[in-house]
């Protein structure tokens, strides 16, 4: 059996306060084995293998250089490690953000690679304080608004502007396209032209065969880092980036990240700022979702706030020593749950051994191949892409299937932050047109089911004559007061008798604003004019609360509040003295 970390009430099944909240790492290492201490160093090895080369290969499709992406794994690793309630989640540079921080840095940086690097630090750290912000305001749940048809739109588009901004580099050219049409465009003038180069083809698309080959067939093995040794040993030992010219890494700078604060000018701020919001926005999205998977399968609770907190804290620390944003990753924790790793001590290790290989070996890198380091950004972008799901939205809800697709045209089309904040609009817009236009029903009793049910969905369902059972599947608010007042109109109208009560079936009714408070005023008024008495059956009681403040709980009647819709009905057959036999009855009497 392996060894388990002595049990602490902080990890398991619980919430944590104080310190165990704030610094959940810490308070990790007080009960910290030497048993566990070896499975996380092995998998911490096995972790750095990925790291090094995906680092790389995130910089470079950022647009920066290799060494700011092994800067970016470092420094969010021991953030994290500290901060972080999660126990295996890895942080580090992320496909989905890559093209982020490129459209918002190099416009800026007007191709000066140290001032994209300078602006890409403030921009982590923006985005940090953001996170920051966010978890200290408990706004967690903020990732909610975001549907899954919604962020499979916005990431299919970020895999395709990914994959298209990588081709070049895959095939040993380089592009100042922007967008995406400008990427493909140049894309295509650069194949035409001649300017591709069989060598650098060759390797790229061998790494992609290789890596793509690992994940199928050999599972547990790291496809990545087979890849690009290989790349690189080839181009060692036969000389390709002097005989063949291609592009490589070259010799990295020798060292650890310093600490650095760029600054950036007001303009450039406000820039920063716009594509630090939808940095954060995805990458809390992202890692809301992962912790939660990795929590309920370790069987833990992860403090989805301090989890906020913990991502801001590793990109602001990340920025301040020459990184760029980060956020969880989808393909490197994995790769640590299945090398056995128990705690954020295999992040520690990992970013330990990445520190010791730029301070005694930077030289080691001299001979990585863009190409290959194209290849494993374009693997990734394979992990992000959701067409299983948009298709199965195609079958099941039609209406979310064009949602998704207008989010990813959004993306792919207008530049991704400006899709990114289309994406968010639409979310928004849904979540209002479907608050606005909410599911209502008029229930009748169907023999032999107990409840009231919709007429609708069930015709032969039965009527009491002269009263309405009108029900409203949503909160009442200012948006759809007035629907709801059309709605009770219309049940009243089309009722096959003279109405001389409407009673509202409100258990689905979770809120009345001020709003919609006034319309049922004016809507009780109006139905008072005509003899037609209104009462409430099923209330929640904090809706009742919000009608007492207003001061209309007492103004309708408090015996105009029932329980039930069944005593509702009772109410209403006892004072109007309608006769109505139930089948309920005709059993009881059966009984007898």
């Amino acid at each position: 059996m392996a060894p388990e970390i002595a049990p602490a009430p902080l990890i398991r099944h619980a919430r944590t306060h104080g310190l165990r909240r704030l610094l959940p790492g810490v308070v990790m290492l007080s009960h910290y084995s030497r048993a566990v201490f070896l499975q996380d160093l092995v998998a911490g090895l096995a972790l750095t293998a990925v790291l090094v080369p995906v680092g790389m290969g995130y910089a470079e499709a950022a647009g920066l250089p290799a060494i700011y992406g092994l800067y970016a794994t470092i420094v969010p690793l021991l953030a994290y490690a500290v901060f972080g309630p999660s126990r295996i989640l890895v942080l580090g540079p992320d496909s989905a953000l890559t093209a982020l921080i490129a459209a918002t840095v190099l416009p800026l940086a007007a191709g000066d690679a140290d001032r994209a690097a300078a602006l890409a630090a403030m921009l982590a750290v923006i985005a940090g304080v953001l996170c920051i912000l966010a978890g200290i305001a408990k706004f967690g749940f903020i990732t909610d608004l975001l549907s899954k048809p919604v962020r499979h739109g916005y990431l299919n588009g970020i895999a395709l502007t990914l994959l298209i901004s990588q081709l070049p580099k895959l095939c040993g050219f380089s592009v100042d396209g922007g967008s995406l049409a400008g990427s493909l465009t140049s894309l295509v003038h650069g194949i035409l032209n001649g300017r591709a180069n069989g060598t650098a083809c060759a390797i790229g698309f061998s790494c992609l065969a290789v890596i793509f080959a690992v994940k199928r067939w050999g599972r547990g093995l790291p496809g990545v880092l087979i890849a690009v040794t290989g790349a690189t040993a080839a181009v060692a030992l036969f000389d390709l980036a002097g005989r063949a010219h291609i592009s490589v890494v070259g010799a990295l700078p020798q060292g650890l990240p310093v600490l650095h604060i760029a600054s950036v000018s007001g303009s450039e701020f406000v820039a920063l700022c716009t594509g630090a919001a939808a940095i954060a926005l995805v990458s809390i999205a992202d890692m809301s979702v992962l912790s939660r998977v990795y929590a309920l399968r370790g069987g833990y609770y992860v403090d989805e706030n301090q989890e906020l907190i913990a991502l801001g804290i590793a990109n602001v620390a990340t920025g301040f020593f020459q990184g760029f944003s980060v956020s969880s990753s989808a393909s490197r924790t994995p790769v640590a749950e299945s090398a056995g790793a128990r705690t954020q001590v295999t992040g520690v290790v990992g970013a330990m051994c990445i520190a010791l290989l730029l301070i005694f070996f930077p030289r080691l890198m001299r001979y990585v191949p863009t190409a290959a380091l194209a290849a494993v950004v374009i693997s990734a972008c394979s992990a992000i892409v959701e067409v299983k799901e948009v298709r199965r939205l195609y079958h099941l809800r039609r209406g979310e299937f064009y949602l998704s697709i207008v989010c990813f045209l959004g993306v792919a089309l207008l530049g991704v932050i400006p899709g990114i904040f289309i994406a968010v609009g639409l979310a928004l817009l849904t979540f209002i047109w479907r608050a606005w236009r909410p599911y209502h029903a008029v229930l009748g009793r169907v023999d032999g089911m107990k409840g009231y049910h919709d007429i609708t969905r069930h015709p032969e369902a039965r009527r009491i004559q002269g009263l309405v059972l009108f029900r409203w599947d949503a909160p009442l608010f200012f948006a759809n007061a007035e629907m709801f007042r059309e709605g009770v109109l219309r049940a009243i109208s089309d009722a096959p008798a003279p109405t001389r009560c409407i009673a509202i079936a409100a258990e689905p009714v979770t809120d009345v604003d001020i709003t919609a408070a006034d319309v049922l005023v004016e809507l009780v008024e109006e139905l008072h004019k005509d003899g037609i008495e209104l009462c409430f059956a099923e209330m929640k009681g904090p809706v009742k609360d919000h009608l007492k403040r207003y001061g209309l709980f007492a103004r309708f009647g408090t015996e105009n509040f029932f329980p039930t819709i069944g005593q509702a009905v009772d109410h209403y057959l006892n004072r109007y003295r309608v006769e109505w036999r139930d089948w309920e009855d005709d059993m009881k009497a059966g009984h007898r």
